[in-house]
């Protein structure tokens, strides 16, 4: 079965009822801006000596930690295909409720630069900067120890 694609404001809608975000921006990406009520769990990490983004290995544990396979998740990042990729790694995992959400946090854009998609942002929703470190990768995977 193909992951539902839903638009940030269907998303906003759906966090309404039950919902959770998971935003796999990475931590920078998160810090400067993020969905209200969203929560942090990056697909890929800076590979320090390579300066590379590379997979992040306790992605989908510290997911595991924190929601139920059956829990109603919108997955979302930048503009939209990590997200993607990690609501398809999330439903080889056996998770039955995902949304992706179309243009992520800052939009999705063409070759050309057009926008095809709004993100988040661009869409008028609630915005955190400063929601506190509940929702942080940092504290959400200390689960893991």
């Amino acid at each position: 079965m193909a992951v539902q694609q839903i638009t940030p404001g269907q998303a906003y809608r759906l966090l309404g009822s039950g919902h959770r975000y998971i935003d796999v921006r990475t931590e920078a990406e998160f810090v400067a801006g993020h969905p209200l009520g969203a929560v942090n769990i990056p697909l890929a990490l800076l590979d320090p000596h390579t300066r590379r983004m590379t997979f992040n290995p306790d992605f989908l544990r510290v997911v595991e930690v924190h929601f139920a396979k059956t829990a109603p998740i919108i997955v979302g990042c930048q503009s939209g295909g990590r997200s993607q990729q990690a609501a398809e790694l999330l439903q080889q995992a056996g998770y039955t409720t995902l949304a992706n959400m179309q243009g992520g946090f800052g939009g999705a854009r063409d070759a050309a630069g057009r926008e095809v998609a709004a993100g988040w942002a661009q869409s008028g929703l609630p915005l955190c900067t400063e929601c506190g470190a509940q929702d942080a990768y940092a504290t959400l995977r200390r689960a893991l120890s």
